[in-house]
This record gives structure tokens, C-alpha cells and sequence, in this order.
């Protein structure tokens, strides 16, 4: 039984964004001295050659990161690093201060150990994040940055938005997510038609005067014919990446009685989903496009799964709410027993097997 087991129990009590902010409170404290970080360090980080993977430009020391959502103002990134994670996606960020939807607005369901989240976008805008970054100085782990738009803005505000996010703090980031699959914003236009794509991967391309690696999410709810659909734009703009999954607004799974609370949900229902997606845009692009795998990661063999689907990385945000601190370096010692058991000698070289 580990300490956070014991102490679990105790932070599950309070109510989910209470706890939240506690913890992040907590790993502010941990982050906060030289000395705590380097403990944080030498209990937590895992290293091994066959955990590394090159992609973006940059080196991942591993492939286990913690996606957006958990850190959507860079307050832990340094925390983070420190307890084994090998690379912090912040956001979503939006241009300005945005306060979300009401509270309560993220609910646990212990029974499937997922999460339901109506967060809508809540954060302090793009100046405090970069002031932080700026202050800070970003982690030594590779840094994603996921943006999004304002909820009040129309489709060709939205535009301007993610061009005005992007444009503060691609300069720290070394990869930018655009977010257009949350399922707790404000529907005013669909943020995932084709013209809408188009028009935002045209004008960040242009931006993008420092050839920053730009990926978009995808939510795991499309048809395949329309995440393929969607792969075709991402071809045609040489787009680097797709993050693949957002939450789901399904509840197949769930038996929990806060799956009746509307949302997105995250965790193990959607482990497989998620992988299936993975799997198709693999296929469709013969393994070329780099996907980040997220959704359900709660385990080496969960993060394993969506490796061999294709993922080249993989991230997650409510296994770490359930497995508590020693999560990535967990399942980063695991998946080395499990590449070598399967012959690999890498991560890199396992991405995409169960294609073939």
C-alpha cells in the first residue's frame, strides 16, 4: 500500500476542485526550494535509453506526460518534471482571463475511476501564463502549450484568438495543441468543420515565423469518416500532430451516479475509445502523422496499448488523480519490462506493431 493510498481517501472527502487546487497547492510548496525539487527528483525520475523518443525537434526523456487540463496556468510545470513525467502540456489557454462554467463543475466516478468535467475553458489568460513561464523559466522536460478561443467569441473571433495565443507563447513552447474538440464550451459555430480547420491552420501557419510544431486535438465522438475527413486538412497544411482523445460526451462504461452529470468524461471508459481512434488515424496515414495518445492512461499496459495502436507519446491527467504522484514513474519503469519482453528496444520501435 503506498502513501497515497493511505491518503487518498482523506482528499477524496472534499469535494474534486477542492482537492485539486490543494494538490496543486501542495506541489507549488514542493517546487517551491532547490531542495525539495531535487528530493522530488531522486525519488520520482526514471530514466533508461529505451524511454526516449525523438520527435518534434526535441528529446523526450519519456513518453509519459501530463495532459492539458491538470496545469492550465504553468504553476506545477517544474513539480511535474520532478515527479517523472516527461513532458507538461499547459492550457487550455485562452487570450484573456475567463472564469468557465458554475461550479460544481467536475465530479469523480470512483466506481469507474473516470471523471466528469464541465470546466468550460477557466483560466488566467495568456499574460499571466507567459509572465509565469518568463518568471519561472520553463521545465527542462519538453513543454506543450493547448490553446483555445474566449466562450463568447464568434468564428472569426476564434480565429484571432488562437493567432493571439499562439503568438505570446509559442516563443516557450515546443509544441502548440489547438483545442477544438472540448465538449464544455459554448457551441456558437461548429469548431470542427472544414472551413473553420482551414482557416485556423492557414493563419498560425502563417504566424508560425519560428516553424513551432502545431498539432490539433481531436475528441473521440466523431465518426471515423470525419476524423479522417479531418486527417485530410491535417495532410494538406503539414500540420505535425494530433492529440487523440478529448473527453467524451458518451457514458458507455460508466455505471457511476454522477455519469448523469453533463460533460466530458475521462478515465478508464474511455481507454479504449480513445485507443480505437488512435488506431484509425495510424492506419490512414500508414503511421506517418505523430499522435499523442491520451485517454484512460492509468497503467503501463494502457499506455503500452496506444503505443502499439501508433501513439508516439502518451499523457494523462485522472490516472494521476486516482494513482496518485508515483504514476509516471510507474508506469515508465513497466513499459520497459514490457518492451522487453516483446523484443523492442525502444518506445519508438514499438509504435505502430500491432499495425503490421
Amino acid at each position: 500500500m503506498t502513501l497515497y493510498s493511505r491518503v487518498r481517501p482523506l482528499a477524496f472527502k472534499l469535494p474534486p476542485e477542492r482537492a485539486h487546487n490543494l494538490g496543486k497547492r501542495t506541489l507549488k510548496a514542493a517546487q517551491s526550494t532547490m531542495p525539495t525539487r531535487a528530493t522530488l527528483s531522486y525519488i520520482y525520475q526514471y530514466e533508461h535509453p529505451a524511454l526516449e523518443v525523438d520527435l518534434f525537434g526535441t528529446t523526450f526523456p519519456n513518453p509519459v506526460g501530463m495532459a492539458a487540463g491538470f496545469d492550465k496556468n504553468a504553476e506545477v510545470t517544474h513539480a511535474l518534471e520532478a515527479l517523472g513525467f516527461g513532458f507538461v502540456e499547459i492550457g487550455t489557454v485562452t487570450p484573456y482571463p475567463q472564469t468557465g462554467n458554475d461550479r460544481p463543475r467536475l465530479f469523480r466516478l470512483r466506481e469507474d475511476r473516470a471523471m466528469v468535467n464541465r470546466m468550460g475553458f477557466n483560466g488566467q489568460g495568456m499574460d499571466r501564463v507567459r509572465d509565469r513561464l518568463e518568471r519561472n523559466a520553463v521545465p527542462k522536460i519538453p513543454l506543450g502549450v493547448n490553446v483555445g478561443k474566449m466562450n463568447t467569441s464568434s468564428e472569426d473571433e476564434a480565429i484571432e484568438d488562437y493567432r493571439r495565443v499562439f503568438d505570446r507563447l509559442s516563443p516557450f513552447a515546443d509544441y502548440v495543441v489547438v483545442n477544438v474538440s472540448c465538449p464544455n464550451t459554448p457551441k456558437q459555430f461548429d469548431e470542427t468543420s472544414s472551413d473553420h480547420l482551414r482557416r485556423i491552420f492557414e493563419t498560425l501557419q502563417d504566424e508560425n515565423d519560428e516553424d513551432r510544431p502545431i498539432l490539433v486535438k481531436v475528441g473521440p465522438d466523431s465518426p471515423t469518416k470525419s476524423v479522417l475527413e479531418l486527417v485530410d486538412i491535417v495532410l494538406e497544411f503539414d500540420i505535425d500532430g494530433i492529440v487523440a482523445t478529448n473527453t467524451t460526451t458518451g457514458r458507455d462504461g460508466a455505471t457511476d451516479s454522477n455519469r448523469e452529470e453533463w460533460g466530458g468524461m475521462s478515465g478508464k471508459p474511455l481507454a479504449d475509445p480513445s485507443t480505437e481512434v488512435i488506431r484509425s488515424i495510424a492506419a490512414a496515414t500508414d503511421g506517418e502523422l505523430p499522435i499523442v495518445g491520451v485517454g484512460g492512461v492509468d497503467s503501463a499496459e494502457r499506455a503500452y496499448e496506444k503505443i502499439r495502436a501508433g501513439a508516439s507519446l502518451v499523457q494523462l491527467y485522472t490516472g494521476f488523480v486516482y494513482e496518485g504522484p508515483s504514476t509516471a514513474t510507474r508506469i515508465n519503469k513497466e513499459l520497459v519490462e514490457l518492451l522487453e519482453r516483446d523484443g523492442f528496444s525502444s518506445i519508438q520501435a514499438a509504435v505502430g506493431a500491432d499495425l503490421d
